[in-house]
């Protein structure tokens, strides 16, 4: 599976990395640095024509303008592996890029992610998964409950992400020009 997401620069990314660093001294919690640049996902696929998919992010990137994301409070998604993560306030600007990212990956993959649907997608910015238990939660979220989580993210690009190992790591990178 291939991930489209939006790599997040500074100085918010650096201190989303501050954030996930803190959590690995304090906890041992690492398996968030698989993917080792921040970043908002908008949709996990399997695309059909890989190339074919590239060209339709690269013609999404160029008529797109950046903007700005708001993120607010801290989030998370229970169950056995809980993830924390820092929820990204959806607006009209972002609601639009994931739609038009959806119309242009649907028909060209074998499989896309379901909690990438409309009414399903939460965006997030991950700070621990895989690696976190229930019992960790309570003092996990106690250390967090001092920082602070009201960030603005610089939507600019769009990126692809592939698993290389244990990592996920850069396919392409497509900057906005609109």
């Amino acid at each position: 599976m291939l991930a489209i997401t939006s790599l997040l620069p500074s100085p918010a990314s650096d201190h989303i990395n501050k954030l996930i660093k803190s959590l690995e001294t304090e906890f041992g919690l690492t398996d968030v640095q698989a993917t080792p640049e921040p970043h908002l996902t908008y949709q996990l696929v399997e695309p059909l024509d890989l190339d074919q998919l590239k060209a339709g992010l690269r013609q999404i990137a160029n008529t797109t303008a950046s903007f700005v994301a708001h993120t607010t409070g801290l989030g998370m998604f229970p169950g056995e592996r809980p993830v924390i993560h820092i929820p990204v306030l959806r607006s009209d600007y972002l609601n639009q890029l994931h739609h038009r990212i959806l119309e242009v990956a649907a028909p060209m993959c074998s499989r896309t992610d379901r909690f990438s649907a409309p009414d399903l997608w939460l965006p997030h910015v991950s700070l621990a998964l895989h690696d976190t238990t229930p019992e960790l939660l309570g003092p996990v979220l106690q250390f967090l409950n001092n920082q602070t989580f009201n960030l603005e993210l610089e939507i600019s690009n769009l990126a692809l992400l592939r698993p290389d190992g244990d990592m996920f790591v850069r396919e392409e990178v497509f900057e906005f020009k609109g």
